[in-house]
């Protein structure tokens, strides 16, 4: 009989967690994640495990370079990225946790090969540019210890993406700094943001070459969003609200709360 492994553990029970919208502590010690490599294969097991449960697949990426050493990448998957609203999510704390980004899609593969990818053949990749907001959820209690590699092992608090209107490649690519304005009711609430890694399309290019060294390709059709211009914020469930990336474009969205 198969006795599952440390990996396997962890997957199964971060794996529930995400079904369900639950929280919980960390993982035990035999299990838990304790570096990059140990985070990056239970995430991997989780996503298999999803993938096979829920009949799904990766849609896109979400990635950083990294921050101090560590690895900020983790899947999104298909059928958590909704392009149209209402928007369904698991609120935290009665609100929507989200992140203003930029979704680049790519229009051809960057299959897994034995030397790297210039920037200038991952540039050549993408064919489109969309205003995003990612869905946040954080499958920790708030009391619980967590640290770095917790948060890699779970898909580094993903729970789903919210791709807006198209927008100007070039302009995009060069959008270091946007004022954000967020509307709703009579509240309008604006931000000053700035890329964490100052270039948009930089983690792109950190992602392509890591997925490469992991056996892993970029798949026409999928997404990568590459940090938040903001951090996270809160918005209301059940309002119509407007998001405008100043100079880029606006997009129109309506979060409702998911019961199961």
């Amino acid at each position: 009989m198969h006795q599952p492994s440390a990996t396997e553990q962890a997957a199964s029970i971060l794996l529930a967690r995400r079904l369900n919208a639950q929280k919980g502590e960390v993982l035990a010690a035999h299990c838990r994640p304790t570096d990059n490599q140990s985070a990056f294969a239970i995430q991997q097991a989780v996503t298999q495990l999803w993938c096979e449960q829920c009949k799904d697949s990766v849609g896109a990426w979400k990635c950083l370079q990294p921050i101090e050493g560590n690895w900020v990448v983790a899947p999104i998957f298909t059928s958590t990225i909704d392009t149209i609203a209402p928007v369904s999510l698991w609120p935290d704390n009665n609100v929507a946790r989200i992140e203003p980004e930029l979704a680049f899609y790519f229009a051809h593969a960057l299959p897994v090969r034995a030397e790297p990818y210039l920037p200038a053949e991952i540039d050549a990749a993408i064919g489109r540019t969309h205003m995003a907001l990612e869905l946040i959820y954080n499958r920790y209690v708030p009391t619980a210890p967590i640290h770095h590699f917790d948060k890699l092992a779970d898909g580094l608090v993903n729970q789903g993406l919210y791709v807006g209107p198209q927008v100007d490649a070039e302009l995009a690519k060069q959008a270091s700094n946007i004022d954000i304005t967020l509307s709703y009711a009579d509240q309008i609430q604006p931000y000053s943001a700035k890329h964490p890694n100052v270039i948009p399309r930089a983690p792109l290019y950190w992602l392509v070459e890591f997925l490469r060294q992991q056996g892993i390709g970029i798949e026409a059709g999928q997404a990568a969003i590459t940090g938040s211009y903001a951090g996270v914020f809160d918005a209301p469930i059940a309002c119509d609200m407007t998001i405008k990336y100043a100079g880029l474009g606006e997009m129109h969205v309506h979060f409702k709360a998911k019961t199961q």
